[in-house]
């Protein structure tokens, strides 16, 4: 994952003794937050970024991985509410750094 843990748990306001349910959620929501954001980018982030000879990952991509899983981890009970969008941001976020080439 690009961001790491603990700064996914501060965003979420999670601390380090919160339910082990909790913290395997938002480690969940993590991975399918970044999943999530490369597939609107049409590239993996860490094949593009942050390795040897590469521009170092971009903040804001990591700050669309952190915002899209936190929404996630705090409206994981409104599964089935198919009005919500993403939250706000994260399109503008993202869309700076997506593959247009189709």
């Amino acid at each position: 994952m690009i961001v790491n843990f603990s700064d996914l748990c501060a965003q979420a306001g999670v601390t380090g003794d919160a339910p082990k349910d909790d913290l395997m959620s938002l480690q969940s929501k993590g991975d399918a937050a970044q999943n999530h954001i490369e597939r609107m980018l049409g590239y993996r982030i860490e094949a593009e970024f942050g390795g040897e000879d590469q521009e170092p990952i971009p903040e804001a991509l990591k700050e669309a991985v952190l915002q899209l899983a936190c929404w996630w981890f705090e409206h994981r009970e409104a599964v089935s509410d198919r009005d919500k969008r993403l939250p706000y941001g994260v399109d503008e976020l993202v869309a700076a750094y997506r593959d247009w080439t189709f």
